[in-house]
């Protein structure tokens, strides 16, 4: 992910938790967390925990996330050659503040401004590491709906609603080299009827969580296991079509690193001294069955996240 894509991922994260935007350029974001986000990012569970317990109201953290350092900085400074002379703190005081934006990475605009701490948000960066994770949990199923066409809205007409059970799955190819591919399937659960490509239908869409006015959702024709059944019997038909002949290959290249690490150690178990042989014959096993997982051929599929999207019309 370049700065872009990390600015675009944070606002989104930002106003989906509800978290107070006090600043924002380009290059950094000054907020104020909501609560949920203060619980998944500051790493305080002793301070919630007493929250909890006494019924408190909250006071969550203030973050500066900065998302493009070099741009913020040269802001910055800029910001600061512009400042009128009798405005800028004396030198002691900018030295000192130097010292802790270095050390703790703090900003302080004023002697007397409460320091707000500074977080350099980057792809591999702890910070931006721990939002994916808070992101990935809270955000691995989700209820929608579409927003219909305000041209079209008419008061006196109720438009149905099918809800489709969206799913997007991870293929893994692995031997001792690794392949992924992502698929994404849609199940109606009015007609059982599935899709490839579900996700992109669903990028052209404008989605909410709220139930649109003058809208009505079809009644289920099947339930939520025979639309899993569905999408599993979809994926195993389009995997058979593939080719595999690099399963063939690596199965080849597992018999010759077996037949490899047994020309070594038969000699050894031959000639070792009896009180011995146990214990070699434990270490053959044991590296024969770490061969076999390098190399053996398997393919793996894995639910990423899904969800429920009621979508205009009967499908």
């Amino acid at each position: 992910m370049n700065a872009k894509q990390v600015h675009k991922y944070i606002h989104r994260y930002l106003e989906a938790t509800n978290c107070s935007i006090i600043e924002k350029s380009p290059a950094h974001f000054t907020v104020k967390l909501s609560p949920e986000a203060d619980r998944e990012l500051t790493n305080r569970p002793y301070y919630w925990s007493f929250v909890d317990r006494v019924g408190a109201e909250p006071e969550t953290m203030t973050y500066l996330l900065v998302t493009d350092k070099e741009k913020y900085e040269a802001a910055q400074q800029q910001k600061e050659q512009q400042q009128p002379a009798e405005a800028k703190p004396d030198g002691q005081a900018a030295a000192a503040d130097a010292a802790l934006a270095r050390s703790f990475g703090f900003i302080n605009t004023s002697i007397n401004a409460p320091r707000i701490p500074r977080e350099d948000m980057y792809f591999g960066s702890r910070k931006l590491e721990q939002l994916f994770g808070a992101a990935k949990s809270k955000g691995s199923f989700v209820y929608l709906f579409q927003e219909p066409d305000k041209r079209r809205e008419n008061p006196y007409v109720s438009t149905p609603y099918t809800a489709w059970l969206g799913v997007n799955m991870r293929v893994e190819f692995a031997c001792d080299r690794k392949r992924e591919e992502i698929h994404s399937f849609g199940v109606s659960l009015a007609t059982g009827l599935c899709v490839d490509n579900f996700h992109n239908r669903l990028l052209n869409l404008r989605l909410t969580p709220r139930l649109p006015a003058n809208v009505h959702v079809t009644k289920n024709g099947i339930t939520m296991g025979k639309a899993q059944t569905i999408i599993e019997q979809t994926l195993e038909r389009k995997l058979k079509t593939y080719d595999y002949k690099w399963a063939a290959d690596a199965s080849a290249r597992l018999e010759e690193e077996l037949e490899r690490i047994h020309s070594y150690y038969e000699p050894l178990i031959e000639h070792a001294l009896e009180e011995n042989k146990p214990a070699v014959q434990e270490q053959y096993e044991q590296r024969k069955a770490e061969i076999r997982w390098q190399y053996e051929p398997r393919v793996t599929a894995s639910a990423i996240n899904c969800g429920i999207f009621h979508l205009e019309g009967i499908e």
